[in-house]
C-alpha cells in the first residue's frame, strides 16, 4: 500500500471514531460547477448577498483558500432528528439544538487534519466550515459522497440530505475517491412543486431571493417583501420543505451526536413569547446557538409574520406591544400581522400607532394593515 492510500485510510478511520457519518477525499482542482456559480450571480439569484460576488474569483480553485492545496478531504455530519411538529413557529431542523455546526465540527476537523500532522511533519492543513469561499457540494461530490439534486442540496443514497459538510485542505497529495457521477432524482420534481414562494426557477438553479431560508435568516435588516409572507406559512427561522419531501430523506438514520439533540423549546417556538423578548433576553436565550444570527430585529419580524400567517388572534396583546418596539422592522410586520386579525383593538391599536409613527416605511405597512382589515370586513358583510 502506497503511503498515500496509507494515509486516506487512517482519514477514514479516525473520520469515523469523531463521530463523522461519510468521508471522502478528492484533488485539489477547479470546480465543475464554478462556471455554473458565474452565472447564477449574473442572474441575480444572490440577493443581496454581496459576499458572494466579492470571493467570485476565490472559488474557481481551492488553492485561492490555501495556497499549494493539493487535496480536498471532504466530511458530513448527519443532524437528522426527532419529528417536526407544526403548531407554532418552525425552525429547520439544523438549527433545534444548543450547537452551532461551525463551533461543533471545526475542533472535530482540526482534530482530524493532525493525522496528517503526524504522518507527514510540515504539511499544512486549514479546516473549513462553511466559512471560506470553497464550493463545498462540487468537492462532495467529487469526493464521492453523493449528488447535487434538483434543490441544489448535496444528497447521500446512503444518509438523505440531512448533513453538514466540512472540508480539510491539504498540500499533502492523497489518495482520491471516485466521483459520484450519477444522478438519482431521475424524474421526481417534489421539491421543485412542494416549495410555496416559488424559489426555484429550473432544477438545480435556486432563486435566494425567493428562499424562505434566505429570507428569514440572511435578510435580516429589512422588510420581506409583502407578496413573499404567505408562503412564509410558519416558518420562523429557515426551511426545510424541499428536503422534508424528498424521497432520499424518507428512510434517512437519526443523528447519533449528542451534541445534536434538540432543544425542548425549538421545535417548535412559541412566537409570542419572543415577541416579549428585550435585547438582553434575546442575546440570553440564542447565544450561541444558529438563531443568533437573525439578530432581535430579524428574528422578531419573522415570527410577527408567523402570528399573522396563523391569523392568532391571541396574539394580538403583543402584537399591539410590539407596535411600540424601537426597531422599526418589528413594527412595520407586526403592524402586517395585526392586518390580519380583523378586530376592533387591531383598528384601535394601528389607527393610534399611524399618529405616532416617523418612519415611512412602517407608516406604509400601517397603512396598508388598515385598508386590509377594512377590505375584510366589507367581505364579512352579508350580501
Amino acid at each position: 500500500m502506497s503511503a498515500a492510500a496509507e494515509l486516506s485510510k487512517q482519514l477514514r478511520t479516525e473520520s469515523e471514531r469523531l463521530g463523522f457519518d461519510a468521508i471522502g477525499i478528492a484533488a485539489a482542482v477547479s470546480p465543475p460547477g464554478y462556471h455554473r456559480f458565474l452565472e447564477w450571480l449574473a442572474s441575480g439569484y444572490a440577493a443581496d448577498m454581496t459576499w458572494l460576488d466579492t470571493h467570485r474569483d476565490a472559488r474557481e480553485h481551492p488553492s485561492s483558500v490555501m495556497s499549494g492545496t493539493a487535496s480536498v478531504i471532504m466530511v458530513a455530519l448527519n443532524y437528522h432528528e426527532g419529528t417536526p411538529h407544526r403548531d407554532g413557529g418552525r425552525v429547520s431542523r439544523y438549527a433545534w439544538g444548543d450547537a452551532d455546526y461551525h463551533n461543533l465540527m471545526r475542533p472535530r476537523l482540526k482534530e482530524l487534519a493532525e493525522v496528517i500532522h503526524k504522518s507527514s511533519p510540515g504539511a499544512r492543513t486549514r479546516a473549513v466550515v462553511d466559512t471560506a469561499p470553497l464550493m463545498e457540494r462540487d468537492f462532495g461530490r467529487l469526493a464521492g459522497i453523493g449528488w447535487v439534486g434538483k434543490n441544489t442540496m448535496l444528497i447521500s443514497r446512503r444518509i438523505g440530505s440531512w448533513f453538514f459538510l466540512g472540508a480539510i485542505l491539504t498540500d499533502v497529495v492523497l489518495e482520491c475517491d471516485e466521483t459520484f457521477e450519477s444522478d438519482h432524482c431521475g424524474t421526481c420534481t417534489r421539491c421543485l412543486d412542494a416549495c410555496p414562494t416559488h424559489a426555484f426557477p429550473e432544477p438545480h438553479v435556486l432563486d435566494a431571493s425567493r428562499c424562505i431560508s434566505y429570507l428569514t435568516i440572511e435578510r435580516r435588516r429589512d422588510p420581506i417583501p409583502s407578496e413573499l409572507r404567505d408562503g412564509m406559512g410558519q416558518w420562523l427561522f429557515g426551511c426545510d420543505i424541499c428536503q422534508d419531501v424528498c424521497p432520499w430523506n424518507r428512510f434517512a438514520p437519526q443523528a447519533s451526536d449528542p451534541s445534536l439533540q434538540p432543544r425542548a423549546d425549538s421545535n417548535p417556538i412559541d412566537c409570542r413569547e419572543l415577541l416579549r423578548l428585550s435585547e438582553p433576553d434575546f442575546l440570553r436565550r440564542f447565544r450561541g446557538t444558529p438563531l443568533l444570527r437573525s439578530g432581535r430585529a430579524g428574528l422578531l419580524r419573522n415570527a410577527a409574520i408567523v402570528l399573522g400567517n396563523m391569523r392568532c388572534g391571541e396574539a394580538a396583546a403583543e402584537l399591539t406591544a410590539a407596535l411600540q418596539d424601537g426597531e422599526p422592522l418589528i413594527r412595520g410586520a407586526a403592524a402586517w400581522a395585526l392586518g390580519r386579525l380583523p378586530s376592533d383593538c387591531s383598528r384601535t391599536a394601528l389607527r393610534q400607532r399611524l399618529h405616532e409613527e416617523t418612519d415611512a416605511q412602517v407608516q406604509q405597512e400601517i397603512r396598508d394593515a388598515l385598508q386590509a382589515l377594512d377590505f375584510q370586513g366589507l367581505a364579512d358583510q352579508p350580501g
